[in-house]
């Protein structure tokens, strides 16, 4: 009895675990899109200067990342050559931070609510760079799935009260620019053996994102930076917003390390829908009847997406074990044929 109550406490602290896991990365995710948004909304904090606040919050994940990882030895460093550093690390930075500048761009112009919907187009963008690249093989009913997504998040366009082209172009091309990043990651990362959790991505990547943003700050914002003599850094707001940025990377390391990517997925929805929700509520951004039932199209096809990943997953996980297992019962009969040879040469001496 006391073992089962045991055994009961234990997986009920280990399920509150993980629901707490999941509780704080939608907590943060929330804050650090929202913070965003506040930051960089003309409406609001009035700061439209996206590749400056990406910087800082690279300058700051980076140098965090060096303390955990060197100073502290909290995450163990992965063995990096220089040359694989610059033929795999340096064009996945460069993506991320196209990504992370695109994204940031389309606050000043999109809604939250809005910016959210566009998003749900990223299976759709990971699938056909995957299949470009020869990393997924090209599937009829998953193609037809991801046209479904594509058509709900077109009806939520079609939807938007406060439609902006430019803002649009934006979050699309951050999509597009992410979607290539995840999938080189398994071309020059994983399929070498490399895999990088959030905190080693930051300690790796976010050095040379802030070259490559640096280039373009110094051309697009750094002159505007220059002029406005009214703007005072204030280290409070930046500060905090690049703690939470930080811990946002912190609790996906803890997340996937303690549940499963499929639970961040799901997460992700929930986190979803409480942007619109909060969008709506309280920024007082218009979200329309077209606009949800398009999203909801396009979340009906992205967990379709998910179970069938998931299915996939674990027919492959099962058919590990099943080799798994013939191969031990051939050693088994094996070592069992030898052992009754060697009896039978005994017997004849």
């Amino acid at each position: 009895m006391g073992k089962g109550g045991s055994l009961s406490d234990s997986v009920l602290k280990k399920i509150l675990l993980s629901y707490t896991y999941v509780a704080i990365w939608i907590f943060l995710s929330f804050t650090v899109i929202v913070y965003n948004k506040y930051i960089l909304d003309k409406k609001m904090y009035n700061w439209p200067f996206p590749i400056s606040l990406t910087m800082i919050h690279m300058s700051f994940c980076a140098t965090l990342a060096f303390l955990l990882i060197k100073v502290f030895k909290f995450v163990e460093p992965v063995t990096m050559s220089r040359d694989l550093y610059f033929s795999s690390v340096v064009p996945i930075g460069a993506l991320y931070s196209l990504s992370l500048w695109l994204s940031n761009s389309a606050y000043i112009y999109l809604s939250v609510s809005f910016i959210q919907m566009l998003k749900a187009l990223m299976p759709v963008a990971v699938y056909s760079i995957g299949v470009l690249f020869k990393r997924e093989g090209f599937k009829t009913d998953t193609m037809v799935n991801m046209l479904s997504i594509s058509l709900g998040v077109a009806i939520a366009a079609y939807g938007e009260a406060r439609f902006d082209t430019w803002g649009v172009v934006l979050q699309l091309g951050a999509v597009a620019f992410e979607a290539t990043r995840l999938v080189l990651i398994q071309i020059l990362l994983t399929s070498k053996g490399i895999t990088l959790n959030p905190i080693t991505s930051l300690y790796y990547v976010a050095p040379c994102c802030l070259v490559f943003l640096f280039l373009p700050w110094i051309f697009v914002e750094y002159p505007v930076l220059k002029e406005s003599s009214s703007f005072h850094f204030d280290f409070v707001i930046f500060g905090t917003n690049s703690l939470c940025a930080f811990a946002l990377n912190l609790a996906v390391f803890l997340l996937v390390g303690k549940t499963s990517a499929l639970t961040m997925n799901v997460a992700g929805v929930v986190k979803d829908w409480l942007l619109i929700a909060f969008s709506w509520s309280v920024i007082k951004d218009t979200v329309t009847p077209i606009n949800l039932f398009g999203y909801g199209l396009a979340f009906l096809g992205v967990a379709y997406y998910n179970h069938a990943k998931l299915q996939a997953l674990k027919a492959k996980e099962a058919q590990k074990k099943a080799q798994q297992a013939d191969e031990e019962a051939g050693r088994l009969l094996e070592e069992r044929e030898g052992e009754g040879t060697g009896k039978r040469s005994d017997s004849e001496n």
